[in-house]
């Protein structure tokens, strides 16, 4: 079984106003509709959990009721996001657990709800290397040059930067394997791991690297809708 469970607990404050990123639209649909599109229109889930925010799960389920594009068959469930990212993973694994019977082969996409053009090559991709590697993540090449400080004033190191990635998601896994790397897990170690590629680490797993996409951007400031809907006009301009 593959599911994808899409990440939508934040209140996005970064974008400013009344709104989460997600619901936020782009030509004219709500980003997280845009994002639940790609995983059905690649065929290749067979289901779908969403982590949102309690005060948000009756105005998303509203939504979904009115997205003519998605099957009866196909299974979306909604569940309560955590108070942090990974919070809200658990949850999504307890829902595939409860309600979908997932097992430990079960594989996992884990996706931000504010990306929404991630395309079909990168889910197949991503369910390939978590079948073979157990773990992978989405990533793409830096392009620029990347500086690490230890105080936030001053330049520490700079990295080679054709060694260096920037992370996106999916980052997949098999069920059994992430409920492994969370048995006896210690508080440092979340606080340390700001995405599952991060526990994973932590935890002394290789993590595979599946090619990203420039256009697999995680909408997080305003003027990033427009880069969306600038994205967007070109693939309706292509079709």
């Amino acid at each position: 079984m593959v599911i994808a469970g899409i990440v939508a607990g934040g209140t996005g404050s970064r974008m400013g106003g009344n709104i989460p990123k997600q619901f936020m639209e782009v030509g004219g649909t709500p980003v997280i509709i845009h994002t639940i599109r790609s995983f059905i229109s690649s065929g290749l889930t067979d289901a779908l959990i969403i982590g949102v925010h309690p005060d948000w799960m009756k105005y998303l389920r509203e939504l979904i009721a009115k997205e003519s594009g998605i099957s009866e068959d196909y299974r979306i469930i909604l569940t309560a996001g955590g108070s942090t990212r990974n919070d809200t993973i658990l949850h999504i694994i307890d829902t595939a657990e409860a309600d979908l019977e997932a097992d430990d082969e079960t594989i996992i996409l884990t996706h931000d709800a504010a990306r929404p053009f991630v395309n079909r090559r990168i889910i197949a991709d991503n369910i390939r290397m978590a079948w073979e590697y157990g773990v992978c993540t989405t990533a793409i090449r830096a392009t620029d040059t990347i500086a690490h400080s230890d105080d936030f004033e001053y330049i520490a190191d700079i990295p080679k930067r054709e060694e260096m990635y920037r992370v996106q998601t999916p980052q997949t896994f098999k069920l059994g394997l992430f409920r492994e790397i969370c048995t006896g897990i210690t508080e440092d170690e979340l606080r340390q791991a700001t995405d599952v590629s991060r526990l994973f680490s932590l935890r002394g797993h290789r993590v595979r690297i599946a090619e990203g996409s420039t256009e697999n951007f995680k909408i997080t400031y305003p003027i990033d809708i427009c880069f969306a809907e600038s994205i967007l006009s070109m693939q309706n301009t292509s079709d």
